[in-house]
């Protein structure tokens, strides 16, 4: 599978983007999706991931309660709406998938494939 995140600019503290990666090929369904971050300096981290029917979802502790991951099967695409934005959320954006597991991964090496990043930057 490929994957084309995009959806990432410039945004005030406290002001919202919404994060889109769209996957070809067939089955999109089974590939477990996942969404992560990499500031300048620092490890890239897991930011939210979702299972492949959408019904389980999982998001680092950063981040609850004010990005929500969701997915559109028919669409190939899994989203992240961002809100509630801060300055440490800045980072370049990486989608991720995998295929072959049923919950949803919190680590790098649980990814396969990965997307192109896109970049978020939240001012002050």
């Amino acid at each position: 599978v490929q994957l084309q995140a995009y959806g990432g600019g410039l945004v005030q503290a406290g002001g919202s983007l919404r994060l889109s990666c769209a996957a070809s090929g067939r089955s999109f369904g089974i590939y477990v999706m996942g969404w992560f971050r990499q500031a300048p300096g620092k490890e890239r981290e897991f930011v939210a991931g979702i299972s492949g029917s959408g019904g389980s979802t999982s998001y680092a502790d950063s981040v609850k309660g004010r990005f929500t991951i969701s997915r559109d099967n028919a669409k190939n695409t899994v989203y992240l709406q961002m809100s509630s934005l801060k300055p440490e959320d800045t980072a370049v954006y990486y989608c991720a998938a995998d295929r072959g597991r049923l919950w949803v991964g919190v680590r790098i090496d649980e990814y396969a494939f990965w997307g192109q990043g896109t970049k978020v930057t939240v001012s002050s």
